[in-house]
């Protein structure tokens, strides 16, 4: 089983370690495609008259950001499931996870990125700024750019298992599973359920749906679940507890289902 998760827009501070290299990172293929966004990334950094500042949509408050940028191959790297944070990161909890649980999160947890394209958890990387809708120069929009790499690399890291996918919509435009992988690949959506004036409703709440794809990742690693495709995932988050629906879907294209939650 594959889980992908996108990355957090914080990032942890890294005080100390060894710089970023990326030969070291896990998905080797895109060590090139990595060496160009982060060349883009850095030029951005440092051009003139603060056209990094308004390709990152940063406001005068957060030059600190583009100064961090600006040092990234200097910079201390750190596992990227300490470097991410946020809501999201914080219900996975990865430094409370059993050992076994923790081993399964390092080998098939991925993080989408719109720097690195896609990395492990144990791999490491400096804190950054840049969301996967950054237009970088020479480069383009980094969700085009990404689709353009990522598949091959994708594909061989879901190997012949499924696929869970709690991604947000803007890192999964930069890799759409195909064929068999899409069949094999569950997407999920969050949705909050209240009773409003007697009305029962169902909305995707930002919160409820972070905190709950931490959740369900948490969930599976630490029952050692192990489907052997998209039917058995789901019904490995149902025997967790989780109310999922299936919407349709049609052939060739991933299953979705909403996770529904009334509370956290």
């Amino acid at each position: 089983m594959l889980i992908l998760l996108p990355p957090s827009e914080r990032k942890a501070d890294v005080r100390a370690g060894r710089r970023l290299d990326l030969t070291r990172l896990s998905l080797p293929e895109l060590t090139p495609a990595r060496e160009a966004a982060l060349a883009a990334l850095v030029d951005l950094a440092v051009a003139p008259d603060d056209a990094g500042m308004r390709a990152l949509g940063l406001g005068d408050g957060q030059r600190g950001e583009l100064a961090r940028n600006a040092r990234l191959r200097a910079a201390a790297a750190g596992p990227a499931g300490a470097v991410y944070t946020g809501v999201l990161y914080e219900a996975l909890d990865l430094a409370t996870l059993p050992p076994a649980a923790l081993r399964a999160a390092r080998r098939q947890v991925l993080v989408a990125s719109g720097l690195w394209g896609a990395v492990r958890l144990a791999d490491r990387i400096p804190p950054y700024r840049c969301p996967i809708g950054v237009v970088l120069p020479g480069l383009g929009a980094l969700s085009a750019y990404w689709k353009g790499v990522l598949g091959p690399a994708m594909e061989s890291a879901a190997a012949d298992g499924p696929v869970l996918d709690l991604r947000s919509a803007a890192y999964a435009a930069a890799w759409t599973p195909r064929g068999a992988l899409a069949e094999r690949t569950v997407a999920v959506r969050v949705l909050h359920e209240r009773e409003v004036d007697g009305v029962v409703t169902r909305s995707v709440v930002s919160h409820f749906n972070k905190a709950t794809k931490g959740r369900l990742a948490r969930d599976l690693l630490t029952a050692g679940a192990r489907p052997r495709d998209a039917a058995e995932l789901v019904t490995a988050l149902r025997d967790l507890k989780h109310t999922v629906v299936e919407q349709s879907a049609a052939p060739g294209r991933a299953r979705r289902v909403d996770v529904v939650v009334g509370a956290l």
